[in-house]
């Protein structure tokens, strides 16, 4: 079971004031970038999908700042992050290919995605150095190499050519391919640990639910401008493999996304997840 420092203010009133300031800021701030940015543009949930995104980490470093430890929280899961945002920024930082149309993505989508890979960057920090003692290595065992290597080779395979140069291509489709996998070792944490996700856990894991939702809205809408070379006469490889990694990502979160609107809806923002109550239960 996941420890946890919190005094009864932290562990009630107080997650559930920062969580609701953090959502607050996300609608604001997707509110401005949507209506004076992107002047409305339907790109932009796109650009909504990285802030949901970057709202995840950011709830991340609350908890471990908040709370003094690193416990619940898989190195491996950051670090997989961390490669996933660096691989995306190799491309959208300097290349059109995958970017909103829209004004948001000459600025905004970039410095958003270097926010979060810098703060992920931070949390690998804090978790390996300054709170090493807490951090649950034993229970942080899943192999990622496979993972890595995995999507890297299915990124060359699969591949668009939105960029027209396919080592980027690659990066961006590896970037993808790694970001639907990070979410494994956490999962497979929490699972050894008891499957109790504390409350600001429960929001970054549901944010990244979210972010990928609005990212795969963009992409199903945008499918028929997604080209490739294909293998095979008349099968746009690309946009079915980048619509699978969303699916596959939205069903490896599935189970969780349910329990945790459940506990939501029972307990409010400042809810803990306790998955094998709650499979207990069924």
């Amino acid at each position: 079971m996941l420890h946890s420092v919190h005094t009864g203010q932290a562990a009630g009133k107080g997650p559930s004031t920062q969580v609701s300031v953090a959502y607050g800021a996300l609608l604001a701030a997707a509110f401005l970038v949507y209506h004076f940015v992107a002047n409305g543009e339907f790109s932009a949930i796109l650009t909504m999908a990285v802030m949901a995104q970057c709202l995840a980490v950011a709830l991340l470093c609350l908890q471990i700042l908040s709370s003094g430890t690193a416990a619940g929280v898989s190195a491996r899961a950051l670090a997989l992050e961390a490669l996933s945002f660096s691989c995306r920024l190799s491309s959208t930082t300097w290349l059109n290919g995958y970017l909103p149309v829209d004004a948001s993505g000459d600025f905004v989508y970039q410095l958003v995605d270097v926010l979060s890979l810098l703060m992920v960057l931070g949390l690998l920090y804090h978790v390996l150095v300054t709170y090493r003692r807490t951090y649950q290595e034993d229970m942080d065992s899943l192999p990622v190499l496979p993972v890595v290597i995995g999507s890297f080779v299915l990124a060359a395979i699969f591949h668009a050519d939105m960029n027209s140069r396919p080592i980027f291509d690659t990066l961006w489709m590896a970037g993808l391919f790694v970001g639907v996998f990070s979410v494994l070792p956490q999962l497979t944490m929490v699972a050894r640990t008891g499957g109790v996700v504390d409350a600001l856990t429960s929001h970054y894991i549901a944010m990244m639910a979210v972010s990928r939702v609005l990212s795969g809205i963009f992409m199903w809408h945008a499918r028929f401008d997604v080209t490739c070379a294909p293998w095979i006469e008349g099968v746009d490889h690309a946009i079915w493999a980048i619509l699978v990694a969303h699916a596959v990502h939205l069903l490896l979160l599935g189970e969780f996304a349910f329990y945790y609107v459940r506990a939501i809806c029972a307990q409010g923002l400042a809810c803990k997840v306790d998955l094998q109550a709650a499979l207990d239960i069924v």
